[in-house]
């Protein structure tokens, strides 16, 4: 149906950061967030019905983690983990048959209190290029050819830092900024934010010595400068892209438990912060004669993101507290103002898309709801149950069905059960 492929193309756009060799287009998805980092899907349109049920099309088990899988063309890209080490994978969008699989040993084991989530990848792979970029548990990035899966280069700093991870393991996602590729190396007591030369692995620029937290960094324009955006183990921090220059920095450090984990959200200039059991920060940095100055507009202490990455939709953020066990909320980026909350004990971690009028929702015990992007009220149009459990990764909604990466396995789901996936 017309209406249901226009749905799926929603969320592909959603995670899509296109690469100038393959066609960018609605089932492009080559990145954490998608192509601007931020969940949002422009060209979604919602079916006229949606449908009861989804039908489920293939299922492969590709192994652990909770990297998001990635889309170009007919190729589906996931980074996971089997046994001791980590595989790569190459998958047909159609069908799910394996075009290539490039194991490699990578062992680590979780620390204390990390067992649940395993030993990884936590982090999301990006794709540009031709090339295939991952970012390992203990801290390696690697880069792949896209069509033969040959690795082209390695690269990790444990000789600065004697091993390239936080605590947990790595877990932020690498961005691409033209002929670069940006990344957070370190422990959780020293590192630096790092670009590499996307072709070689050459180190560009190096800064900072704080160690990496487990968000992802951002790429953004504030006042005319072009900027990486990125919160650390101690701070929220701006540099300038093509050189690493510091420019400001929001002290928000990671204090005790409390983790410093969700990707901040960017809108009309603000960054929206939240760290667990810290509340939310609205956020504005500025230049004015040269020189760079940060205002903590507003601080919102009812809600706090521990893992969850909110989305904006409308001029709203959407997004999911650990308060109560776990709500769904909307709220004013300008004021801080909770427009509204959830019923509690919804789950452990939610992974949102935004698409106009509809935020798709995947709770991590594998139901993918879908909410009518409201200001007024919580409303729920669509709920699908897509594994039995630990939907930790980001889905992927293509035109002709939806992408989701469970504890084990990846499933293309179709969102028309009449109709086979073309």
């Amino acid at each position: 149906m017309k209406n249901i492929g226009v749905v799926t193309a929603l969320l592909i756009a959603l995670t899509s950061d296109a690469s100038s060799d393959m066609a960018r287009s609605a089932d492009t998805w080559t990145g954490w967030l998608g192509p601007d980092r931020n969940g949002w899907v422009a060209e979604f349109e919602a079916p006229a019905a949606w449908p009861k049920s989804l039908n489920q099309v293939w299922s492969v088990e590709v192994g652990t983690g909770y990297g998001s899988p990635l889309v170009v063309g007919n190729h589906v890209f996931q980074h996971a983990r089997q046994g001791q080490g980590e595989v790569v994978w190459c998958l047909d969008r159609t069908t799910g048959n394996v075009q290539w699989r490039k194991p490699f040993a990578v062992p680590f084991k979780a620390a204390g209190g990390g067992e649940y989530h395993g030993n990884g990848p936590k982090s999301c792979p990006v794709y540009a290029n031709g090339r295939l970029f991952t970012m390992s548990i203990n801290g390696t990035m690697s880069a792949w050819d896209a069509s033969s899966g040959e690795r082209l280069w390695q690269r990790n700093y444990d000789a600065d830092f004697g091993k390239s991870h936080p605590n947990w393991g790595a877990s932020t996602s690498p961005i691409v900024d033209g002929n670069t590729v940006i990344a957070h190396f370190g422990t959780d007591e020293a590192g630096s934010l790092v670009a590499l030369d996307a072709a070689t692995g050459r180190e560009v620029w190096k800064h900072g010595k704080d160690g990496p937290s487990y968000s992802s960094p951002l790429l953004t324009e504030i006042d005319g400068v072009r900027q990486v955006v990125e919160w650390n183990h101690r701070a929220l921090v701006g540099v300038e892209s093509r050189t690493g220059k510091f420019l400001w920095e929001f002290p928000f450090p990671h204090i005790g438990s409390d983790q410093n984990m969700p990707t901040p959200t960017i809108h009309n200039g603000r960054i929206l912060l939240g760290g667990e059991n810290r509340g939310i920060h609205g956020i504005r940095p500025e230049r004015k004669d040269g020189k760079w100055t940060v205002t903590d507009e507003w601080h919102q202490k009812k809600l706090a993101l521990d893992m969850s990455s909110a989305v904006i939709n409308d001029g709203l953020l959407y997004g999911f507290s650990h308060y109560d066990s776990g709500r769904l909320f909307c709220l004013n980026p300008k004021t801080g103002e909770v427009l509204w909350t959830g019923p509690p004990r919804t789950g452990q971690n939610v992974m949102f898309l935004s698409a106009p009028g509809l935020i798709a929702a995947l709770i991590s015990n594998g139901e993918l709801r879908i909410l009518r992007a409201s200001p007024q009220t919580y409303q729920q149009v669509a709920s699908y149950r897509v594994a039995e459990d630990r939907t930790w990764a980001p889905p992927v909604l293509l035109r002709d069905g939806v992408l989701i990466k469970d504890h084990r396995h990846m499933t293309m789901w179709s969102l028309n059960p009449k109709e086979p996936i073309r």
